[in-house]
């Protein structure tokens, strides 16, 4: 699949994607382009990134053709505002408690009408370009960019069927670890309070034709996520992917050396 992340909002199809908290490399986007993904979860939040990194980063993946969610460190006007001017298709926001605070994450990303993001053309987001009618441009920027709302939290799950109701918002994301750290029940994933919330979320999804996506650590839970109707669905992260698969190779060898699992030699003929 290569389409917009505005596309893949809209349709219900499943897009897998990856996650990228270290490893914002001039290859990263072919390499995840190269491997299946649809698109690129970039994260401000947690890895340290800088706005500069971003900004390189999401470069790499435009030249790849896949899509780039940036998720910003917190729901301020500058984080979201910068993200989508650095060219981010898609900005993700966590902690997203309330429809009021939704409609005010809008309000920061969107252009006038639509909302009181300040107007920067002719740069990176417009791939810079500097011609047109300034109404048309305004409304191709809202047009391209996603709202992503993260619900992590025991308020954001009670709001949940509001916030999806907001014009603007395009995907409920569930934080798991933070939601259920947040219902009292941190990291246990299949408590009925957890599975409830997450229900809760999915109704929301559903009833306001709204995207729906998480971070799974791994295929089984990918599939099932799916099958439970989530469309994003984003597997594991540069580190873990990497740490496990040198870890696989590095334990193989070392059970295998010295066991005799290497196949002898052939004798040499005498002469």
């Amino acid at each position: 699949m290569t389409s917009s992340l505005k596309a893949q909002c809209r349709s219900r199809s499943l897009k897998l994607g990856h996650f990228v908290v270290e490893f914002a490399t001039p290859g990263i986007g072919h390499i995840l382009k190269g491997a299946g993904c649809d698109f690129v979860l970039l994260d401000m939040e947690h890895s340290g990134f800088a706005f500069e990194t971003v900004k390189s980063a999401v470069r790499y993946c435009e030249a790849a053709r896949l899509p780039a969610i940036v998720r910003v460190p917190s729901k301020a006007y500058d984080h979201i505002a910068r993200a989508a001017d650095v060219g981010a298709e898609a900005i993700m926001v966590p902690m997203v408690d309330t429809d009021a605070e939704a409609r005010e994450l809008v309000a920061h990303l969107k252009y006038t009408p639509a909302g009181r993001r300040g107007v920067a053309l002719g740069i990176a987001h417009e791939n810079y370009r500097n011609a047109g009618a300034v109404h048309d441009r305004l409304s191709g920027a809202n047009e391209r960019t996603c709202l992503f709302a993260q619900i992590e939290t025991a308020s954001g799950v009670e709001h949940a069927d509001a916030i999806a109701s907001v014009e603007g918002v395009d995907c409920l994301w569930i934080g798991h670890f933070d939601l259920s750290s947040s219902l009292g029940i941190p990291g246990q994933f299949t408590h009925p309070e957890f599975t409830k919330a997450v229900e809760i979320v999915v109704a929301a999804c559903r009833k306001h034709g709204k995207a729906l996506g998480r971070l799974v650590p791994n295929a089984a839970s990918g599939i099932d996520h799916a099958d439970r109707g989530f469309d994003f669905v984003c597997w594991s992260g540069d580190v873990w992917a990497l740490q496990e698969a040198v870890r696989g190779g590095i334990e193989a060898i070392r059970a295998g050396a010295g066991t005799g699992a290497r196949k002898p030699k052939p004798a040499r003929a005498s002469r």
